[in-house]
């Protein structure tokens, strides 16, 4: 496989997660194209912002032309995720492929399936049941044998729910901080007592670019640094003692609309519903130690995270 010698970093995708990864990627040193489907968004000190549509192998292909590493940080509506995903796959791996480039993508937990417990780790087998969690196992299976076969340099990334500034759309997002901080109602899901992993996106963001950095790391599956696992209800009352009240919990103890997850949403989400049901510890101790770094603790996590929601509360009071 030849590869291309540019210094180029193209993210796709301006969620958090890329959004985060890119301005990680800039305060690097590197010279950064972020893609996605508006073009359109917040200034990113040192980034260019590109419009494209990575599901076509023409979007795919000049989106990353001239890239030296590709991000997949590209993320659909829940409902989508089974139809699309797929078809950006197909795409941006093509286009990888032609350009020469590396990939790094953005994985989550759910090709391991339900663990009853178990810790995660990456030698944790893949047992998916869900839609969900099996094509994302078979989107991965492909990934690692388009490496096998030479056909482009990836390696994964793989992620706990988000948390921290500019995550909205997650059970630790827009449903508990806004709450915490007016007095209003947290929404949690199922069992807040089992232990739940929760990576911080800045965590996220310098993962990733470690493993753009560092081609060593190719081939396999690394799960980026994540805080030690707490339980749900630990981690709300560390948000109580930085906020100087009580929270008003409102729990679900199933997927049905409330809030910011409408009936659409919890409908493609009952089937991952057991990750509330069962405790979700991710082990992050193996890119910790090959990238000798370490995760952010989960109170630096709610601070930052807190403080992103004031100043968002603020500007649209």
């Amino acid at each position: 496989m030849a590869h291309t010698e540019s210094n180029l970093h193209v993210v796709l995708g301006s969620g958090p997660a890329g959004t985060a990864l890119a301005a990680e990627l800039a305060h690097r040193g590197h010279p950064v194209r972020l893609v996605d489907r508006s073009g359109t968004g917040p200034d990113v000190a040192g980034v260019d912002r590109m419009r494209g549509d990575v599901s076509t192998a023409e979007g795919a292909a000049a989106a990353v032309h001239g890239a030296g590493v590709v991000y997949h940080c590209v993320n659909v509506a829940y409902q989508l995720q089974v139809e699309v995903m797929p078809r950006v796959q197909r795409a941006v791996l093509g286009a990888v492929e032609a350009e020469g480039a590396r990939l790094v993508v953005l994985d989550t937990l759910y090709p391991y399936g339900r663990t009853h417990g178990e810790v995660m780790t990456e030698d944790t087998p893949w047992r998916a049941t869900s839609d969900k969690g099996r094509m994302r196992a078979e989107l991965d299976e492909i990934y690692l044998a388009a490496h096998r076969d030479a056909r482009a340099s990836v390696v994964l990334g793989r992620s706990a729910d988000f948390v921290g500034p500019g995550v909205l759309n997650s059970t630790l997002g827009a449903a508990v901080f806004p709450g915490a901080l007016t007095g209003g109602e947290v929404l949690t899901l199922g069992d807040i007592d089992l232990p739940h992993s929760y990576t911080d996106i800045r965590s996220v963001a310098a993962g990733l670019a470690t493993l753009g950095e560092s081609p060593h790391g190719d081939g396999r599956v690394w799960h980026l640094p994540t805080a030690s696992a707490l339980t749900t209800r630990e981690v709300l009352g560390m948000v109580e003692e930085r906020v100087g009240r009580p929270l008003k919990i409102v729990n679900l103890d199933g997927p049905r609309p409330f809030g910011p997850f409408d009936e659409v949403f919890m409908g493609a989400y009952a089937e991952m519903f057991y990750q509330h049901t069962e405790p979700q510890i991710m082990h992050s101790g193996a890119f910790e130690a090959a990238f000798r770094t370490a995760p952010f603790t989960m109170g630096d996590t709610l601070d930052a995270t807190l403080a992103w929601y004031r100043g968002l509360l603020a500007k649209s009071a």
